[in-house]
Order: C-alpha cells, then structure tokens, then sequence
C-alpha cells in the first residue's frame, strides 16, 4: 500500500481496503517477486465478501478487531499492513478474500475450509501484531 492510500484513508475516512487473493496472487505466477496490492473499495463487505465456491461448497472465515488502528500514525499502519499481508501470503492458496477497513479496526478473512486453518492464521497474525484479537470466526461444516 502506498502511502498516499494510507493518507487518503486516514485523511478521507475511506472504509476500507480489500484483497482479492484471486487478483493479488495470480495462481500461475506465484513467486516472491508478486507484491499484494490493497484496492480500495466503497462497496459494503457483505456484498463483495463470497461466501460459496462456484461448487457450492461453504467458505470459512473470520473476523479480527485491531483496536485503534485508525488512529496510528502512518509508517505504524503501514508496517502492521505489511506484516499482515506477509502472513496472508503464506496462505494465499486458501485465502479468497481479505479486507481491512481502518474506519472500524477491523479485518476480515474468506478463506478454503480447512480444519484450524482460521484458528492458525488468526494466531499467526496476532503473533505478528499483539493488538489484533480474533473476535468471529465461522468455519463450514
């Protein structure tokens, strides 16, 4: 993310920046040189957050509260941004969708349904950034 996004958002009150792993991480280019690019997007979550695979099959996700992360300074957002797209990297096979919105402290995780995968992540995640706190998760049955 570059720092006039995170300006703009911090400036503007922007809802939120997503990542659609589909775009971000191309399956036929996966390699350390891809860079994950947050877009900003006014759309409400739960209309561009899937839910099914085109199979039908049920997605999992999570939630996690990043309590007053809109009112860090930039380089602060900025490095727990990179550090959080450094751990969705890791997963970016199983992860369809990530988005975090600054105006509420939140992120929001689509992903593959594996068995404690949303538990791993999420703690991975918080191991990285201690501020961040799993609040929901929904795992597909």
């Amino acid at each position: 993310m570059s720092h006039d996004q995170v300006e703009n958002l911090i400036v503007h009150g922007s809802e939120s920046f997503s990542q659609n792993t589909e775009q971000r991480f191309p399956k036929a280019e996966a390699s350390s040189s891809v860079q994950p690019s947050m877009v900003q997007s006014s759309e409400p979550l739960w209309k561009r957050a899937p839910t099914r695979s085109l199979s039908g099959k049920p997605y999992a996700d999570f939630m996690m509260l990043i309590p007053g992360l809109r009112d860090f300074d930039t380089s602060r957002i900025k490095e727990i941004v990179s550090k959080m797209e450094s751990v969705l990297k890791h997963y970016e096979k199983d992860i369809i969708l990530a988005d975090l919105n600054l105006k509420i402290n939140v992120l929001w995780v689509t992903l593959e349904p594996h068995l404690g995968l949303t538990t791993e992540i999420a703690a991975l995640i918080h191991h990285v950034i201690p501020e961040a706190k799993l609040v929901s998760q929904h795992t597909a049955s």
